[in-house]
């Protein structure tokens, strides 16, 4: 299978919804074709499903294209890293055969325990105004960044500049933790220092300066592929804040997460799931009845990759789509998941919100709008249950073998959307996809 005569040097993949779009599949599907391939953001708190030949592998850190022989895996300055965690990734995928060609920056920030014992009390602190928070790590790890006394993973190899920076970022959390938050953190420091110094040791053989590295493989024409976490709903400055995550989703971040010139890019694909789903704390417009959620979310399988949580589940939601093809700049979009919405009757499809008693066609940046948002929906006729066989047959015939309901559904959100559907996934398989 191929995708077709659109080669771009630098593709982007990102997700448009709130995360668990099934970009992990389609970075996978991209992979094989790639030189090297990408994470820009976040951490941990972010998980990829792929499948491959009936095979599951859940990937937090280490991209999906780890799975294929040919790309150089990396994960840039641009996400945070809990070296314990990474290890034991490393060690799962080398018991399963799988020997990573992985390299990461020596500017990525370090999630130290305390970044841990932090989170969970500011979700406790946040109260309503909470995301949610996997409870990884992540926002603190990007708040000592800002703060300017994080730890880097280069700090793992220079023990005494590591030790230097270590006990003001300590002395600074573990107050924070102790006398602000009310959470008890005793972990002594240099018990933190003995075991971050091992996990350099233990991971220096994969670290380098991954923008100068990426910077040569654009000048020699290699191809890189870009893959997102999360969604553009939870990107800290244009997703639903403070219902979000603490980096930013969109493509253009891959220039500071990353350390590579944005001019280059010729393809930014946003991966769309063809209902929605959320795991989190938030408003949202077009969240199912828990009748009717389970009925969706036990089809679909909707669980966290990370947390294994169960995910809040709703109608696709055209207003949020709006939003990621602008900020993102989208060429195309890969519709996901297509295959359980069949057996439905009718399937609503959000198209504006109504607050105040105004119609809304774009995402307020109002919290108080946000929450008062009830969804403008149009209806439109489901497709009979798919067997595999059907499936099967479908994908080799391409869109035209498509049911006309499901047609008129995509065509339908491209309309709406100006934006092409190039992608379409029937299951989660890399065979189970139509490229148009």
């Amino acid at each position: 299978m191929t995708t077709g005569n659109n080669q771009s040097q630098i593709t982007i993949i990102v997700g448009t919804q709130w995360g668990d779009e099934g970009k992990g599949k389609i970075t996978d599907f991209f992979a094989g074709q790639s030189d090297y391939v990408v994470r820009f953001h976040g951490g941990n708190n972010a998980g990829h499903t792929v499948i491959v030949e009936g095979d599951v592998y859940k990937l937090h850190l280490i991209p999906s294209g780890v799975l294929y022989d040919r790309p150089i895996s990396i994960i840039g300055n641009g996400t945070v890293i809990d070296p314990c965690a990474l290890i034991k990734e490393l060690d799962k995928l080398k018991t399963r055969g799988v020997n990573p060609r992985l390299k990461i920056s020596y500017r990525a920030h370090v999630i130290m325990p305390y970044h841990i014992a932090v989170d969970e009390g500011l979700t406790g602190h946040q109260g309503a105004l909470a995301a949610g928070s996997t409870k990884r790590g992540i926002a603190p790890v990007y708040a000592d960044k800002m703060y300017r006394h994080g730890i880097r993973m280069i700090d793992l190899l220079e023990p005494e500049i590591f030790h230097e920076k270590l006990e003001k970022s300590y002395s600074f959390n573990v107050e924070l933790v102790n006398k602000v938050l009310g959470v008890e953190f005793d972990t002594p420091m240099d018990d933190i220092y003995q075991d971050y110094i091992q996990y350099g040791a233990r991971l220096k053989e994969y670290l380098t300066d991954t923008s100068l590295e990426l910077g040569q493989a654009l000048k020699a024409g290699k191809q890189i592929l870009f893959e997102g976490a999360q969604g553009l709903s939870l990107d800290v400055d244009h997703g639903i804040y403070p219902h979000t995550t603490s980096s930013n989703m969109v493509a253009g971040h891959i220039a500071v997460g990353a350390g590579l010139t944005v001019r280059s890019i010729d393809r930014i694909i946003g991966i769309a799931k063809a209902y929605v789903s959320r795991v989190g704390i938030s408003p949202f417009p077009t969240e199912l009845g828990e009748t009717e959620a389970k009925v969706l979310r036990d089809k679909g399988g909707e669980y966290g990759t990370t947390t294994g949580r169960p995910r809040r589940v709703g109608w696709l939601d055209l207003v949020q789509l709006r939003q990621a093809v602008r900020v993102n700049g989208l060429t195309e979009l890969t519709l996901t998941k297509l295959d359980i919405l069949s057996g439905f009757e009718k399937l609503p499809v959000c198209v504006a919100y109504e607050a105040r008693g105004k119609r809304l066609e774009e995402v307020p940046a109002s919290l108080e709008l946000y929450r008062q948002a009830k969804p403008v929906y149009k209806t439109f006729a489901g497709w009979d249950e798919l067997t595999p066989d059907q499936i099967n047959s479908m994908i080799q015939a391409g869109f035209k073998g498509l049911p006309q309901a499901m047609q008129n559904y995509i065509r339908f959100i491209e309309d709406v959307l100006n934006c092409p559907i190039s992608i379409i996934s029937l299951g989660p398989e890399r065979h189970q996809t139509i490229v148009r």
